[in-house]
Formats: C-alpha cells, sequence, structure tokens
C-alpha cells in the first residue's frame, strides 16, 4: 500500500512539472501552431494529474463525504482536461505537418 502511495505521488509530481514546463514554452512560442501543440500536451498532463489526485483523495485517506464528492469532480475535470488535450493535440499536429 505505502509503494503504491509513493509511486502515485512521484506520477504527480512527475506531470506537475511537465505541466509547468510545457506551460511556459507554450507562453514563450512565438509559432501558433506550436503554442497549441504544448497547451495540448498541458492539457493532458494536468488532466491526467488531476485524475491521479482523485484516486489518492477517495481510495487511500479516510472515508468522508466531503473527500468522495472532491475526488469526484476532480476525476471529472481531470477527464475533461484529458480528453481537451488528446484532442487539440491532435488537431495542432496535423496543422505543423
Amino acid at each position: 500500500m505505502f509503494a503504491i502511495q509513493i509511486t502515485l505521488f512521484s506520477l504527480i509530481c512527475l506531470l506537475l512539472a511537465l505541466s509547468v514546463y510545457f506551460s511556459f514554452r507554450a507562453r514563450r512560442e512565438k509559432e501558433t501552431a506550436k503554442r497549441g501543440l504544448y497547451s495540448a500536451r498541458m492539457n493532458i498532463c494536468m488532466g491526467l494529474m488531476l485524475v491521479l489526485i482523485a484516486i489518492t483523495q477517495i481510495f487511500f485517506f479516510s472515508e468522508s463525504s466531503f473527500r468522495r464528492i472532491f475526488g469526484t469532480v476532480l476525476v471529472l475535470l481531470g477527464l475533461f482536461n484529458l480528453f481537451a488535450g488528446i484532442r487539440n493535440h491532435g488537431h495542432f499536429d496535423r496543422m505543423l505537418r
């Protein structure tokens, strides 16, 4: 159980770092297609991070209705970011080709 928590925490930190990295890359990029591509990658990383945070909230802490509601909201936000990021990544990737 502890190993799973450490693994999830490490993945959350990695995805947070990637989200920040792609955010800076998107804001500094001049070309519109590359800016959109970096923003899409940021959304994908952020969506995965939110889903992992929700998993830790729902399964690894004490049972409370607030944690369940908070985890559910994070899952929905994470899945929306993931879907939007994947859709936008395909769009901007086709623009670059």
